[in-house]
Order: C-alpha cells, then sequence, then structure tokens
C-alpha cells in the first residue's frame, strides 16, 4: 500500500468514526479536513527543514565556557555523536516497529479516534517519526502557552495532519536522520531538551558516552518526564528504567547478563544536577564582560532573542588568567560589599587593527543580589555621572601638541584662585602648592589644574573635546536625551573650562582605550570583545565594526607617552602606589580626582596593555569618599587617583604583565619635545572683524569666529582666545574671536499683578 493511499484509507476510516461519536454526522470530515489544514500551515515547513533552537555559548580567549544563552536548554548533535545504546534504548520501548515500518500507525490514529472521542484516556502517537512531529510542533513551533496547548490537543485534525507529515518525513529523510532529530527536540526533565541536554544534566557526560541503564533512564522518562524524575522520584524511574532494560533484552539489542547488570546497576544521578546557568547571571566575575559582550552583538545586528536560540559560538577576547588578576586587584583594594564605594578596572591591548579587551571587573559582584553588593548595571563599560577628573588632561596635552607645542615647554602654573577667562564666574583651584611655571612633562606628573585651564586658553575648548573624543571618549557624542544635545555639543555650545578637569561622565573601558590609543602610536580602533562567532553549523558569521582610524600622528602619540610617564616617579601623583606595588616598568600614566573626591580615577598604559580604574560612590546619593583600607564614604573626601584607583591598576598589573618582558616607550619627536615657532598674539579686541582676521593671519595663526549680544558696534572684537598683548601661541594654532551682533536683549517682562 503506498502511503497516499495509505493516509487516505485511514482519513475515511477516522472521518466515519468520529462521525458517530464525537462530531455531527453531517459535515464532520469537512471539519477534520479544516482543522488538518489549519494545524499545518504554520510548523510544517519548519518541521521537515529540522531547525531547532539550541543554547550559544560564549567562550574567553581560549575557548573555554564562560557563560550559556538559551531560551531552550538544547545542544544539537549528529547521529554520530549518540551512543549506539541510547538509539536502541528509544527504540525498544517507543517504537520497535521503527526501521521496518512506515513512520505511520493506522491502528494508532484509529485507537485515538475511539478513545478521546468516548472520553477514555488520551492516546499519542505510536510512532517515533510521529512523536517528532508533535513534540516539534510543541516544543520548537509552539511559542506561547496557548499555542503548546493547541499543538497537544486531541484533536482528529492534529492527529491527521502528524500522520500525513511524518508520512513526508519518512519519505524523504533516512531513519537514522528521523530518529537524531526525535532525539534532538525530546524533553526528558528538568529543562533538558534533547539527549545532549540530558546526558549533561543527570550525569554530566555527553551523549556518544551514555551506557545502557544511562539511556535506558533517559528513554523510559519520554512517557512522563515528571512522573519518572530520577531526582523527585527515584524508585519510579528505577522501576521504569529497567522495564526499558528488559525492552532492549526481548529485541536482542543487549544479552541477558549485560541486561541483569544494567538493571543492578544505581541510578548515578544525584543533586544538585548539572544543568547550565542561563544567561550572564551564571558568568561569575566574569558577568560584567559577558554583559559587555551581549550588548555588543546586539549593537553589531545580533540580538539577544537570536542568541538564546541560534546556537552561536561566540569566542571572546576575554583572558581568565588577567580576569582573575584584576578581581583580585578590585576586590583586595575595596570589599564587594563596601557600602558606597565601587571599585572597577577595564584592560584592553593596543594594536594597529584591533584593541581587544582583555578584562572588566568591577569589585562587585554581577548578579541580583544586592545585600551582597551584586549588580547587572555593567560597571566597567558604561560612563559613571561623577567624573574621572584630571585625567582628561591628557586631551589637553594632545591638542597643545596638535598645535605645535612641546612636552619640555614651560606653560604658566597660576595660583589657585585663578578665574578663567573663557568661562566667566570659573575659579580655578588647586590642591596643593606648586611653582609659577612647570613643563608640560611636569604639569602631567605633578597636575595642578590651574596650569591646564590656562592651556585651554592656548588650545581653545573645542579643540580639546574634539580630542577628546577622537582619542576614544566617543560616549561624549551621544545625545543625552532623544533629540537633545551632546555632553560634547554643550560643552562646546557653554565654553566650558572645566572639562580638562574631568567632570564629564566617564566609562572605564573607554578611558583605558584611550590609553590603548597612545600606545598603539596614534591609532584608535573600538574596543573589541569578539574573537569570532560561529552559527550552529559552524559556520563564520561577520560581526561589521567601525574602522580604526589615525586619532592624533604617530610622532606625537609617542611623545605624549613619555611626557606622561613621570607620573610613577618621585614627585608623580601615584608614585607611592607604584613604589608599594614594586612597579619597575615605563609606563603612561595619568590620575583624577574629582573636587569633591566623589570619584578617582588611574590610567595608564604601556607597550603591551592599557588600563583605567576608576573608583567611585555608586550610591543615588553619592558622597565623598575617603582613602583607607579600604576606602568609605565620608562628609570631606580625600580619595585621590594616586592611591585606590592607582593602588588597583598596578596591583592587577603586577601580575596581569608578570610573564612579559619589561619594554620602554616608544622613541619621542622633536617636533613634539621642543614644540614648534612660538609668536606673540596681537591684541585685537576692540578691532573689526575683517582687520583683526587679516591680522592674525598675516602673523601665521588659524582664526574662527562667534558672536554674542553687544552693546558695541556690530562686526567689532569683543573676545578673543589666547589673549592678545603680551600672550604667545604656536605658530599655525587656532586663535577664536568673538564679534559683537550690535543688539541688547530686550529686558525680561514685568512681572504680572
Amino acid at each position: 500500500m503506498t502511503a497516499k493511499v495509505r493516509l487516505l484509507a485511514v482519513t475515511v476510516l477516522a472521518g466515519i468514526l468520529v462521525a458517530g461519536i464525537a462530531f455531527p454526522l453531517v459535515g464532520g470530515i469537512g471539519l477534520l479536513s479544516n482543522q488538518a489544514v489549519e494545524g499545518a500551515q504554520d510548523s510544517t515547513p519548519g518541521v521537515l527543514g529540522g531547525d531547532m533552537p539550541s543554547i550559544t555559548t560564549v567562550t574567553d580567549d581560549s575557548g573555554a565556557p564562560l557563560a550559556y544563552l538559551y531560551d531552550q536548554n538544547r545542544q544539537i548533535v549528529r547521529s554520530d555523536q549518540i551512543a549506539v545504546t541510547m538509539k536502541a534504548a528509544i527504540v525498544a520501548i517507543e517504537d520497535r516497529r521503527f526501521f521496518s515500518e512506515s513512520g505511520l500507525d493506522p491502528r494508532s490514529i484509529v485507537r485515538a479516534v475511539l478513545n478521546n472521542g468516548s472520553g477514555g484516556s488520551t492516546q499519542g502517537a505510536s510512532t517515533l517519526t510521529e512523536q517528532y512531529v508533535k513534540n516539534y510542533d510543541e516544543y520548537v513551533a509552539a511559542k506561547t502557552p496557548a499555542e503548546q496547548l493547541k499543538a497537544t490537543e486531541a484533536t482528529l485534525g492534529r492527529k491527521l495532519r502528524e500522520a500525513r507529515v511524518a508520512e513526508q518525513l519518512d519519505h524523504s529523510l533516512s531513519k537514522d536522520e528521523i530518529l537524531t532529530r526525535y532525539l534532538n527536540v525530546v524533553y526528558l526533565g528538568n529543562q533538558s531538551f534533547g539527549v545532549a541536554a540530558a546526558a549533561r544534566t543527570y550525569f554530566n557526560t555527553t551523549p556518544d558516552r551514555l551506557t545502557v541503564p544511562q539511556a535506558a533512564m533517559l528513554a523510559g522518562m519520554v512517557q512522563s518526564p515528571s512522573a519518572y524524575d530520577p531526582v523527585n522520584h527515584p524508585q519510579a524511574a528505577t522501576g521504569r528504567r529497567n522495564v526499558v532494560i528488559d525492552q532492549m533484552r526481548q529485541q536482542g539489542e543487549i544479552s541477558p547478563q549485560q541486561a541483569a547488570e544494567a538493571q543492578a546497576a544505581p541510578l548515578g544521578v544525584q543533586a544538585p544536577l548539572h544543568g547550565l546557568s542561563n544567561g550572564c547571571v551564571g558568568a561569575g566575575d566574569a558577568g560584567f564582560f559577558c554583559s559587555y559582550v551581549l550588548d555588543y552583538l546586539d549593537q553589531a545586528g545580533i540580538t539577544p532573542e537570536q542568541l538564546r536560540s541560534g546556537g552561536y559560538t561566540v569566542k571572546t577576547t576575554m583572558n581568565r588568567a588577567a580576569m582573575t588578576s584584576a578581581k583580585q586587584a578590585v576586590d583586595a583594594q575595596v570589599p564587594p560589599t563596601q557600602p558606597h564605594v565601587a571599585d572597577t578596572l577595564a584592560v584592553v591591548t593596543p594594536g594597529a587593527t584591533s584593541h581587544p579587551v582583555t578584562a572588566l571587573v568591577a569589585n562587585r559582584g554581577y548578579g541580583l543580589d544586592a545585600s551582597q553588593g551584586q549588580t547587572t548595571y555593567d560597571l566597567p563599560v558604561q560612563p559613571e555621572n561623577l567624573g574621572a577628573g584630571s585625567t582628561y588632561k591628557i586631551f589637553t596635552s594632545a591638542t597643545y601638541l596638535m598645535g605645535g607645542g612641546g612636552i619640555s615647554n614651560i606653560i604658566p602654573v597660576p595660583p589657585s584662585g585663578y578665574a578663567s577667562p573663557l568661562t566667566p564666574g570659573f575659579v580655578v583651584a588647586n590642591d596643593g602648592n606648586y611653582p609659577g611655571q612647570l613643563s608640560l612633562q611636569d604639569a602631567l606628573a605633578q597636575s595642578p589644574n590651574t596650569a591646564f585651564v590656562k592651556l585651554e586658553e592656548t588650545t581653545g575648548i573645542a579643540p580639546v573635546v574634539d580630542m577628546a573624543v577622537k582619542m576614544g571618549m566617543t560616549s561624549l557624542t551621544k545625545p543625552t536625551s532623544p533629540g537633545g544635545p551632546s555632553i560634547a555639543d554643550t560643552v562646546k555650545a557653554q565654553n566650558q573650562a572645566s572639562f580638562t578637569l574631568g567632570v564629564a561622565p566617564t566609562s572605564p573601558l573607554e578611558l583605558a582605550n584611550v590609553g590603548a590609543t597612545l600606545a598603539s602610536h596614534g591609532t584608535w580602533c573600538p574596543p573589541n570583545p569578539i574573537t569570532s562567532v560561529t552559527d550552529a553549523t559552524g559556520s563564520p558569521v561577520t560581526i561589521p565594526s567601525t574602522a580604526c582610524h589615525q586619532a592624533v600622528p604617530g610622532p606625537l602619540a609617542d611623545t605624549l607617552m613619555t611626557g606622561m610617564s613621570k607620573d610613577d616617579q618621585p614627585g608623580g601623583t601615584s608614585a607611592a602606589a607604584a613604589t608599594a606595588a614594586g612597579w619597575n616598568r615605563p609606563t603612561a600614566a595619568k590620575t583624577g580626582t574629582t573636587q569633591t573626591s566623589e570619584s578617582g580615577a588611574f590610567v595608564a598604559a604601556t607597550p603591551q596593555q592599557s588600563g583605567a580604574s576608576i573608583v567611585f560612590d555608586d550610591s543615588s546619593n553619592p558622597r565623598p569618599i575617603c582613602n583607607g583600607s579600604p576606602p568609605t564614604s565620608c562628609s570631606t573626601g580625600n580619595l585621590f587617583g594616586g592611591n585606590t584607583p592607582a593602588q588597583t591598576y598596578y596591583q592587577a598589573m603586577t601580575q596581569i604583565l608578570g610573564g612579559q618582558p619589561v619594554l620602554p616607550l616608544p622613541a619621542t619627536d622633536p617636533r613634539y619635545v621642543t614644540g614648534g615657532n612660538r609668536l606673540s598674539v596681537p591684541q585685537e579686541i576692540g578691532q573689526p572683524i575683517d582687520q583683526a582676521t587679516s591680522a592674525l593671519r598675516d602673523a601665521g595663526f588659524v582664526v574662527t569666529t562667534s558672536s554674542v549680544d553687544s552693546r558695541a558696534p556690530a562686526g567689532t572684537v569683543v573676545g578673543q582666545t589666547p589673549a592678545g598683548g603680551s600672550g604667545q601661541a604656536i605658530q599655525g594654532q587656532t586663535i577664536s574671536l568673538v564679534t559683537s551682533t550690535g543688539k541688547v536683549a530686550a529686558p525680561p517682562a514685568a512681572p504680572s499683578g
């Protein structure tokens, strides 16, 4: 009998039976036909194709798993990855005629109709092929509880559809392929979908290594995963397992002696089971890195939903040894449960074509238990709102060098209380006493605030902001609200001279990448956490990425590395921390502290690695932090970038770089050591804009203009940066002129009433 004839006969017989038992006599068969068609519309192509959701595995840089992502705990395996014992056990107990007969069992359908129609117990399909179709509809095609219920409802329409699809499968696939698909889709309890997940969950093994008693236990669970749960019902599970073993013996799959030994064996299942933790919470200390990877892939076009069902393998750049050293360092400086004090560290590897992210850690654990200091907020990646302090002086220095300055140039250091003309009302204070002038290199090491605000008068504020973005602070360009301005736009519009003091929200990862840009001879690349991604078939998946670019000239970056090389030396702001750690590597470094010590930062780079630590109050109501062992929240803070943040960095990096050679910093370039030609700046305030512009250009400068409302005649220069007269600037430097509109803003309206 052909498949079409057999299916037609079953359909007609079933229709006749149901017409007299469960359906009105008139129109019954037509309704059955409609049910069958309706049920087949969505899932038939899928079940024929065999696509199934499977877990995504996220690994470290060596390929060792660090996290699993899934909607269903299922690992798809090939036929040769499933033990013969498993195949024999499932065939013995579920469909002993599987290899010799059709995928359709007419008797089971008629039996199901009679039982279901008369109110008897629900009867399932008897062939493994039909069971595969049913399991696929329930666990793969169905996306909601309602769809799952529909996929298992006891209707003749559904059973006829299962029979039709089973016949199609039986004539298009080998028996072994159908059996493999079935073993990949079937639910085996305790969130284990398929034989691979079940082998791991119950026995911590792989499906190719299942023994006779293990395979028999799993095969026995198919009938009722809950009733034969080996953890909750071990006696029932053992009894059912032994039934399967006896069926295997009767069918000649195993000898009587093998059957006796298998039936005498213990179940071998012990709690807790070996299930896979789902998501980044299960990644432990690597949770922050895992979270960053998922966000990175989402932005690249692979959504979390795709990851949870697509069976990808995501190999990351995370180095396990570096992560361990970094985590030990942050926890040693600030215990995980220390109230109000978070310690973060990001480590990035420099490179000309990529900046791999090596480690991302925080003293807080990644998780949901706030009482244990846990959080799922990505502390090492997201910009923290308190700022990174004087680390931003790096950008002012780079802008100064770009304009023709040099690291050996002497710059003025105004005393505390200096009022910069850049931002009216902005008064700058120093934390300590400094000489009236320093070389730029010494100023970077000692970090007087007034010197760098004064330097901004030479460079202009907008170029410093642009330099920060080019070197790695890309989050500054993101709108602070939908359709609103970015931080960079606001700083430029308001001419905020405080920018060089690091008041903008700052990401530890972005700050570490700034160091990597310098150590990469001025080449910026986006921080990259991905080595490779492959799909469920093992084929590579292309991940789009922003191209690298030359942020600053290579010789400038190399020279600025030396310009920042005194921070760990006597007199430098991190010298004590470096000495305590036994640090002996040439390093470009910069500390930073916010005005009230609510946060402190440290960024440093060697030719091999760059890292940044930011310590800050992570509560909803930040307070100053007092330095100590450990740091504490207090009323008058004294946290500095040179203590806890620098101590975190030096402790971690001493271990991370321990086996690598001590390398010198790159060679300097004379152009950026002594700087370019320094010229007197003409004083043009009060002059017509055309005349002022011409005079400055003739003197060797570039000119930009803007305007403000003022009583001065329209087109008259009312502001100039850098100031003219006795001031000097580098040849080719930009001079900013502000002209009057000749208008005076209208006074505010008088209050009503």
